[in-house]
């Protein structure tokens, strides 16, 4: 049994240090995702090998110090999303606001067909916006009856899991489908107009996760050059989509402090979203972000309905007298740099006149 728990409990400091390493390699960078079970194997298996065995020799010691400093490590990536910590994104305290939406995200996944189980979350949850991921047209036209709810819609069915839909209630005053990195992979940008005639931006995004044969550096470049985007807008921004990537990572952290958008959840919870098959194994992947000139009002997971993603639905108010009294960090310089060689990374093999086109700030009316 000793053994047994030296081999996992090694395994565990090897999976907390790895990713320290700054690197795009996807075999690292999917270490991000599995913190919180890191963490809890590793403090099961300290506290039995405390238990059961006596640590007298060095090797032990050390052993135990490294098994401690790896639980420690993925909690304090971790601990922002639990109520330890202060939240960073103000609830609402207007009773009555005049200019609140809701907003839900949704990865169908394209394999699912339990249409009419989501169209059932739909209704009883009545979005005003509504961003689906991974719509083929075989989904676009099994919930098509949502065109006679939504007034406004931006639709790119696609049937390589990466197609996206939004549908609006309000006015959508301009939009654009942008390839920013790769071209089967689109990105929506648009602008919305509340009933009151206050405007936001809004950019939705589903960059590739890591897997065998992809590496991160693509991922990495959408995401910030999307926080880049969002900073320079006129506009309010929010950013929203499954960003296949967790809310904890190294990556995630530097697009809040690039953007200056505020994340919801840091100080209430985890919400994760997925995978809605395997409980032990769930993360933050759909994520929203948004402008300090928002407040929150409500946040909550929505049910299961066949998909490997769990539905999130978000209330805010558009309060940007009151933008201040959020605590925003500013990032750093050395982070800026980081941020633009990151891109220059993810965007080798573009064209210079592409991403040109891709980095240049919107000029608007």
């Amino acid at each position: 049994m000793k053994i047994a728990l030296e081999v996992v409990g090694s395994f565990m400091i090897l999976l907390s240090l790895l990713p320290l390493i700054k690197t795009h390699y996807w075999w690292i960078r999917v270490l991000d995702f599995p913190r919180m079970q890191v963490a809890f194997v590793s403090a099961v298996v300290l506290a039995l090998y405390l238990i059961f065995f006596e640590i007298r020799h060095r090797a032990e010691i050390l052993f135990g110090v490294l098994l401690a400093l790896a639980f420690l490590n993925e909690m304090l990536h971790v601990y922002r999303y639990t109520w330890l910590a202060p939240v960073q994104a103000l609830r609402s305290k207007i009773k009555a606001p005049k200019n609140s939406f809701s907003f839900m995200i949704s990865n169908v996944r394209m394999s699912n067909t339990r249409y009419d189980k989501f169209l059932k979350i739909v209704h009883e949850n009545d979005p005003d916006i509504l961003l689906i991921n991974e719509p083929n047209q075989r989904w676009t036209d099994a919930i098509s009856r949502l065109n006679q709810l939504y007034a406004y819609s931006i639709k790119k069915p696609l049937e390589n899991t990466y197609g996206m839909i939004l549908y609006s209630k309000f006015k959508i005053t301009e939009y654009e489908i942008r390839y920013l990195i790769e071209d089967e992979i689109p990105s929506f940008y648009c602008v919305i107009e509340l009933p009151t005639g206050k405007k936001f931006d809004l950019f939705t995004v589903h960059p590739q996760p890591p897997n065998f044969d992809k590496h991160t550096d693509k991922r990495e470049a959408e995401l910030l050059i999307v926080a880049k985007k969002a900073r320079e807008t006129t506009y309010a921004s929010i950013v929203a989509g499954d960003l296949n990537d967790v809310a904890w990572s190294y990556t995630t952290r530097l697009f809040r402090r690039i953007s200056g958008l505020l994340d919801p959840r840091i100080g209430r919870g985890f919400y994760n979203t997925y995978n809605a098959f395997v409980p032990f194994f769930r993360y933050s992947l759909d994520h929203i972000f948004y402008d300090p000139a928002f407040r929150l009002i409500r946040m909550k997971r929505l049910p299961f309905f066949g998909s490997d993603h769990f539905p999130i639905l978000v209330r805010l108010n558009y309060e940007p007298l009151e933008a201040d009294e959020h605590d925003v960090p500013e990032p750093e310089y050395e982070e800026v740099q980081e941020a633009e060689e990151m891109i220059d990374l993810g965007t080798e093999g573009k064209k210079p006149e592409e991403v040109a086109q891709v980095l240049k700030r919107r000029k608007r009316a």
